[in-house]
């Protein structure tokens, strides 16, 4: 028997995972959940990376208690964030993504190149907050001082080990990756204000790192752990995850963020996809994850919030079940959305602004909520299909989001596609898969995703009979003049 641990750590919450493999199966269980978020610290919103690592030594310490005396373990995070080092300790806590610095960065990148040579030099899309952005709104001694920048989930290997990577499936979120050449690109570099040496060498997927210290083994009293680079950005081991056999396959992984793509073998750098803002992110295996990233199920965590929790989400998409769909249309990848002091009345406010029915009750905002999304959905996969060339028979929904049964149904019937959803921790399941390929106890990717399809169960939703062209119209039109009120 082999053991596989996944260290799967998104923008609200962690998790440690144990896969038990054996006679090609595997017995998959979470040893360790724990809660997380930024904090406003010295002038900006920061994460605590300090507790983060300490929720992964606890975990290790449950495997151990386990009776697990050795096993392989791979992070993986969110992507763009990054934490500065000197003299092999961290020169603060890293600055989350929401903070609002990001425009200063956004002024100085575009100040010395325009969006369509970045897009073209990177084929990554453009969002506010890319590592690129980020770098550039940094004070010009702070960078200096810094003689690495580690991502998240790179630093938190390397605190483990005492060995600093970049796994490429996240270092190419940084929008500083050009993929023609496969390195970091200079012109970029200077820009962002880095110098080369600045940031650890690439690695792919699959390769090992280092083990886990002695000191902190005997410290924490840990399994041996052989700690390999996974696909380190959440979103690449979600795609990883989908359990999908056809070469061709659309996907949405459903977190606190929706990435809606597809697998390619090449990047896809035109002018419409650019204007589209379609993102050629780096996978595992030589593939890249054509996607778009949009708005998820960040408004139902903020209105769970603004609610002080009394709901649990569950209550909430019950509730929302006796509530008539479609009774709003909510651009929610509008900008307002991002980060709102209160999502429950920035809702509000756009359905007042826009003369519609606001939203009340928890039941109405889970709806709305819902409803736009899938919305959004198949608004997105309109142009996804325009701009690979072919259309998709399914959507494969992965992540948390997929256990959200009205949500996946709202989408099969207004996308007019078979939702197969599942499964929910795909993005645990990618980083183990990758953990196992690397240990030899898979094949390959396209074998790993077989496997994997053999080991879980899918639920399948078929759309429903309404005119969803006419419905996604109104739902444009809508939009629109919420755009032109703005």
């Amino acid at each position: 028997m082999s053991v596989h641990v996944a260290v799967d750590i998104g923008a609200s919450s962690g998790r440690v995972i144990v896969a038990e493999y054996e006679d090609n199966h595997f017995e998959v269980s979470e040893v360790h959940r724990f809660k997380n978020g930024f904090g406003h610290v010295d002038g900006h919103d920061r994460w605590n990376i300090d507790d983060l690592f300490d929720n992964i030594l606890k975990g290790l310490a449950k495997v151990k208690e386990r009776g697990i005396a050795e096993c392989t373990l791979g992070i993986d995070t969110w992507a763009v964030d990054y934490v500065l080092v000197k003299d092999g300790e961290k020169l603060g806590h890293p600055i989350a993504y929401r903070d609002s610095r990001t425009q200063k960065g956004v002024e100085n990148v575009f100040a010395k190149i325009s969006k369509e040579d970045l897009y073209s030099k990177t084929g990554i899309q453009f969002l506010p907050f890319n590592t690129v952005f980020q770098y550039a709104s940094e004070e010009k001694e702070v960078l200096e001082n810094a003689e690495k920048s580690l991502l998240i989930p790179d630093y938190l290997a390397y605190q483990l080990t005492g060995v600093m990577v970049a796994e490429e499936t996240n270092a190419s979120t940084t929008q500083l990756l050009n993929p023609h050449h496969k390195k970091y690109d200079v012109e970029l570099l200077e820009i962002a204000g880095l110098e080369a040496h600045q940031l650890p060498e690439l690695v792919a997927a699959g390769t090992y790192i280092g083990d886990v210290t002695d000191a902190l083994r005997a410290a924490y009293d840990l399994p041996l752990t052989h700690v390999y680079a996974v696909a380190t950005h959440d979103t690449a081991s979600a795609v990883v995850g989908v359990p999908a056999t056809d070469e061709h396959f659309a996907y949405i992984s459903s977190g606190t963020w929706s990435l809606i793509g597809t697998e390619l073998k090449e990047v896809l750098i035109t002018a419409e996809t650019q204007k589209q803002n379609y993102t050629n992110e780096w996978g595992a295996y030589e593939t890249i994850r054509f996607l778009k990233n949009i708005t998820g199920m960040w408004s139902i965590q903020e209105i769970a919030r603004m609610l002080d929790y009394q709901y649990s989400y569950q209550e909430m998409a019950k509730a929302a079940k006796e509530v008539p769909p479609f009774e709003q249309f909510v651009d929610l990848n509008d900008e307002r959305f991002t980060n709102p002091q209160n999502m429950i009345e920035e809702i509000q406010a756009y359905c007042k602004e826009t003369n519609q029915k606001a939203p009340e009750t928890v039941g109405e905002l889970t709806m709305c909520v819902y409803s736009n999304l899938a919305l959004l959905y198949a608004y997105e996969l309109e142009y996804l299909e325009r701009l690979v060339g072919h259309s998709f028979d399914a959507i494969h929904i992965v992540g948390g989001g997929s256990n959200v049964s009205i949500l996946n149904q709202l989408t099969a019937t207004v996308t007019g596609k078979t939702v197969v959803a599942g499964p929910g921790e795909a993005t645990a399941l990618g980083n183990l898969l990758v953990q196992m390929i690397a240990d030899g106890k898979l094949e390959s990717l396209q074998y790993a995703r077989q496997f994997l399809r053999e080991q879980i169960e899918l639920n399948t939703f078929k759309p429903e009979g309404i005119d969803n062209k006419q419905l996604l119209q109104q739902w444009k039109q809508q939009t629109e003049r919420g755009k032109n009120n703005g």
